[in-house]
């Protein structure tokens, strides 16, 4: 079946049709979280259409369906910066040669043009994945920090996605809950997300490795792919 791919115009006027003044913050008021949404027209979009948007939109990837990023909350880039930093600093002292990187980080995940993902914090040990354009395929861990509008991509696009190209290990940390939801995949069965939409976060799950398991901020959480890391974000600056 042909695909009809949108031209640049139509996707012009679906990023004004979101900042349109019934869709941003007014003067003063608070500045919506990062979240998602759906660009309409169906699978046909590629990496020449990412390329193509305007200079400081975001967007990612998934089978052809692009999905547009607002900007962060504050809490969120703490939360970045502070894992990014003790994941980084553990490297350095066991003379690893994992590399980190945050958001803005280019992900070509199925080395194709329809898949392209931001993580917000990509962990490769691969070097040889990566490149002057960023990684070339599935990097080993994956963070994502949710929001209340980015639960279904983070637990339900981002789970199969993220399971089926090879990721290691995937991480959700929601500040909202206090909460870690940790996928285990190069130990696990097939990988479901966990259907909790309207609850802001992902589901607690029973430990076992073919689902995720939720920590509390204030529990150690152990990186799967080190031998030795453990994160315990309520012992971080997030104030």
């Amino acid at each position: 079946m042909e695909v009809r791919k949108p031209n640049e115009q139509q996707i012009f006027m679906q990023l004004k049709e979101m900042k349109s003044p019934e869709r941003t913050a007014p003067p003063g008021g608070s500045k919506r979280e990062d979240c998602f949404t759906m660009i309409k027209g169906g699978k046909g979009y590629t990496i020449a259409d990412i390329e193509a948007l305007p200079e400081g939109d975001r967007a990612e990837l998934i089978d052809g369906e692009m999905f547009m990023m607002a900007s962060p909350l504050r809490i969120h880039q703490d939360i970045i910066m502070q894992l990014a930093i003790e994941i980084g600093l553990y490297i350095r002292k066991n003379k690893g040669t994992c590399k980190v990187y945050t958001a803005p980080f280019a992900v070509h995940i199925k080395k194709d043009n329809r898949n392209y993902v931001e993580p917000d914090i990509s962990v490769i040990c691969d070097r040889d994945k990566l490149d002057k354009k960023g990684c070339q395929g599935a990097p080993d861990w994956v963070i994502e920090i949710l929001s209340p509008s980015s639960v279904e991509m983070d637990c339900e696009r981002k789970v199969r996605l993220y399971r089926e190209t090879g990721v290691r290990e995937y991480w959700i940390a929601d500040p909202e809950r206090e909460t870690v939801t940790v996928y285990d995949f190069e130990h696990s069965g097939v990988a479901q997300g966990t259907g909790t939409y309207t609850a802001g976060t992902c589901a607690a799950a029973p430990k076992q490795r073919d689902v995720p398991v939720c920590y509390a901020f204030s529990e150690p959480v152990k990186a799967g792919i080190f031998e030795n890391l453990y994160l315990k974000l309520s012992e971080m600056d997030l104030r």
